[in-house]
């Protein structure tokens, strides 16, 4: 039963992930990048800089750098360690070079969710801000629009709680917990017809009451937490995947060409020439969008809640999300893993193409090594999860007018999610987590297009005021 549903989902996502999806994010991205003049190169030193310069004098509930990290931890998770490794598994190396360019497209696309969100946000009387998607298309596009407004947010709750929110990152965490501490389970318990090890049980639970008293403080506590583990273990793992790349120096050209040469001839593996082109092109633009969520909507949810009162600021804040996590973070575990050469075992998926590419790579012991990974990955899932959890209440908000009840149960079902997730099948997860992707992306692409000109408008606009200053 279990390999019929596997199969039904995999089907599911190989339509709606076909090339039409593919086609209109990339063509949203580069038509922003045009008409934008190639913001995310001229203004790439600034949006860096004002990633971590606060404004004094805005309005929202947390600082800009707050939002950033709130919008990173859900962004830098399992996409960077386990989906990096699946799509170059699938699509073969060629994956991280069109996972590369959906990115640099993708930071316009990032740039324009973030000015939209901020220009179209609420603020009520307590000071609580919503904003996203739903408001930029309720309150850009017009009233007559809420019904696509309600469409994203109904995607976007179930993202959080069936997609890139809950099972993927669990399911990744007990990976690595279990592989590490657990390699032949040896230590097992059966759980619904089914032996698992005791490493997966105790982190799944550990992990829920870690992640149940962290939600329920709401945006400020997620953000709290966000700023102190995101910035520390994105350089702690940015610093290993260095290494790895500088110990090894003398295959990085070859890797380099194997990675272009593959996304243009497709991998042997993967069967005929194009056709495993366009699985490269599937699998690495799928990926890269589940992991830096341009062009999701995501990422603008949390946006809204900035400090600040320029809508094109905060924009540039949030392309530099899609920088840091795709072409720094992903572009180093995807070297990794082929100047390892990890990603054509059969025998390995997921998680543990990356663990054996850094056991193989760093200069430490095995142990050292997967200990390394595991906790970056841990700590990356975690914040993810919570991220994630704003996101999806947000969304629930949105759809039941504020309602306290419908978020407190979105919350309590959240929880639930990520209790079972390590007990789903790991292709099962990725291909759930793709189909919500994409039906979150259309209504918010939809909008991108049709306030195109908006975000042209207001970034002219703060640019020459930044020019006469």
């Amino acid at each position: 039963m279990f390999a019929q549903i596997d199969a039904v989902i995999t089907w599911i996502d190989d339509r709606i992930w076909g090339l039409p999806l593919i086609i209109l994010i990339l063509t949203t991205g580069f038509y922003l990048t045009v008409r934008l003049g190639l913001l995310q190169i001229r203004h790439l030193k600034k949006a860096l800089k004002f990633m971590v310069k606060n404004e004094e004098d805005g309005h929202g509930e947390v600082t800009s750098f707050g939002a950033l990290c709130t919008a990173l931890s859900a962004t830098i998770g399992t996409g960077n360690i386990t989906g990096v490794a699946t799509a170059i598994a699938a699509g073969g190396p060629g994956a991280l070079f069109w996972m590369v360019v959906a990115a640099f497209f993708g930071m316009a696309t990032k740039y324009a969710e973030g000015l939209l969100a901020i220009k179209y946000r609420t603020i009520d009387k307590d000071g609580h801000v919503l904003g996203g998607p739903f408001y930029y298309i309720e309150n850009g596009m017009g009233k007559k629009w809420k019904w696509l407004a309600m469409i994203f947010a109904f995607f976007g709750a179930g993202v959080g709680l069936f997609g890139i929110g809950t099972f993927t990152q669990v399911n990744s965490i007990a990976s690595a917990v279990k592989d590490f501490f657990d390699p032949q389970t040896v230590y097992a318990i059966e759980l619904f017809g089914k032996e698992y090890s005791w490493a997966t049980v105790i982190t799944c639970i550990i992990l829920t009451v870690c992640v149940g008293l962290v939600v329920i403080g709401g945006i400020k506590r997620i953000a709290k937490v966000s700023e102190i583990v995101v910035p520390f273990m994105a350089v702690l793992y940015v610093v290993l995947a260095l290494l790895i790349i500088i110990t090894n120096i003398s295959l990085v050209p070859g890797a380099i060409v194997s990675i272009v040469k593959s996304a243009f001839t497709g991998s042997a593996l993967a069967g005929g020439a194009m056709g495993s082109m366009i699985v490269a092109m599937q699998k690495g633009i799928a990926r890269g969008i589940f992991s830096n969520e341009s062009g999701l909507g995501s990422a603008p949810i949390a946006a809204a809640a900035a400090m600040t009162k320029e809508p094109a600021r905060q924009g540039l804040v949030s392309m530099t999300g899609t920088f840091i996590d795709t072409i720094i973070i992903c572009t180093m575990t995807g070297l990794s893993i082929v100047i390892a050469g990890t990603w054509m075992n059969p025998e390995l998926e997921g998680v543990a193409i990356t663990m054996a590419a850094f056991e193989k790579g760093l200069p430490f012991p095995p142990a050292v090594a997967s200990f390394c990974l595991m906790l970056c990955l841990v700590f990356f899932a975690f914040t993810t999860i919570l991220g994630w959890n704003y996101y999806g209440e947000r969304c629930i908000e949105y759809m039941f007018n504020r309602n306290k009840k419908a978020v407190k149960t979105y919350r309590w079902l959240y929880i639930l999610a990520v209790f079972i997730g390590p007990y789903m099948t790991v292709a099962a997860v990725w291909n759930i987590a793709d189909i919500f992707n994409a039906l979150m992306a259309f209504p918010n692409l939809i909008a991108l297009l049709a306030l195109s000109g908006v975000v042209v408008k207001e970034s002219r606009d703060y640019f020459s005021r930044l020019k006469e200053k």
